[in-house]
């Protein structure tokens, strides 16, 4: 089994780190168009931000408080009209810490206004309908924040690597899939695609951890040994994913998830960026403030 990466190789645009005030989004953003080719991007990498762990913890414990502030706004627009929301997509091999981020960056927001959707395989009802029709379900509602831990990407991914359906018809889901994430910018739907990229190496030492953990062997699964197996198939398969379906409207951003302090604070910076790109505002009051005061003084 080849290696995913050497210790060598270089994260994604590593001019970043000369120029640490450029947006996190445009440092991590996969290039509409160009070709991906995942052993160009280091798994332990450190693009851009925080170089080591406790300035990492500092630092995304720093952004907590502006995440929920701008959550709060996001949600309190929602209730005069605003249809905007936010869509975190999760993707990446097993034990790269999908669920990870679920608790450590999205507990950072009020779950009130966050909805949580973990894709499993298809159910018979899912697979009598096309393929987004269980996607379509479980989109946020305006003014939530939304989290898909594995997505629509799964019917590109491991339909591809297992062969579930035909070739034909798997290429003509990249463009379904296009299309539906622009119809989605355009209903008021940021959509954040973020591939957590993991290398071979480590996967192996989480997966020993858990075997290692009798706490942690529930998360474990003998099939994950099989999977292993097929891991330049399915880094195909993300690098093809990715090529054809990082648009303008719903760019794919590639986080180094080796270090689970980079991915977190990663994740949370990118949130934060598109968040203050909406920059929601609280709805003004359609009452008389000045009337409304003198009447509950007078109680």
């Amino acid at each position: 089994m080849p290696k995913n990466d050497g210790p060598g190789k270089r994260g994604p645009r590593p001019e970043s780190q000369a120029t640490p005030a450029r947006a996190l989004r445009e440092v991590l953003r996969v290039p509409e168009g160009e070709r991906v080719d995942l052993t160009a991007y280091d798994p332990s990498a450190i693009p851009a931000g925080p170089t080591d762990k406790a300035a990492g913890l500092a630092a995304t414990a720093t952004l907590a408080p502006h995440l929920a502030d701008l959550q709060e706004r996001l949600y309190a627009s929602s209730t005069a009209g605003d249809r905007r929301r936010v869509l975190l997509v999760l993707q990446g091999m097993d034990t790269s810490g999908k669920g990870g981020t679920v608790k450590h960056v999205i507990g950072l927001f009020n779950p009130s206004g966050c909805r949580i959707h973990a894709f499993k395989a298809p159910t018979q009802e899912e697979r009598n309908h096309p393929f987004l029709w269980r996607i379509m379900k479980a989109l946020p509602a305006p003014g939530e924040i939304g989290i898909f831990d594995r997505s629509h990407y799964e019917d590109v991914l491991i339909a591809r690597v297992r062969e579930l359906v035909p070739r034909a018809q798997l290429g003509r889901r990249y463009e379904q899939i296009n299309r539906f994430e622009r119809s989605l910018a355009e209903d008021g739907v940021s959509v954040v695609k973020v591939f957590l990229h993991l290398s071979y190496e480590e996967q192996r030492e989480r997966l020993l951890e858990r075997l290692d953990n009798p706490e942690k062997h529930w998360k474990f699964n003998p099939g994950d040994i099989e999977e292993r197996a097929l891991w330049p198939a399915y880094r195909e398969a993300y690098e093809i994913a990715l090529e054809r379906c990082s648009t303008d409207e719903a760019p794919w951003y590639v986080v180094p998830a080796d270090r689970k302090w980079y991915r977190n604070w990663a994740i949370s910076r990118l949130l934060l960026e598109h968040l203050e790109a909406l920059d929601p505002r609280y709805p003004p009051g359609d009452y008389d403030v000045d009337e409304c005061r003198r009447r509950l003084l007078a109680t």
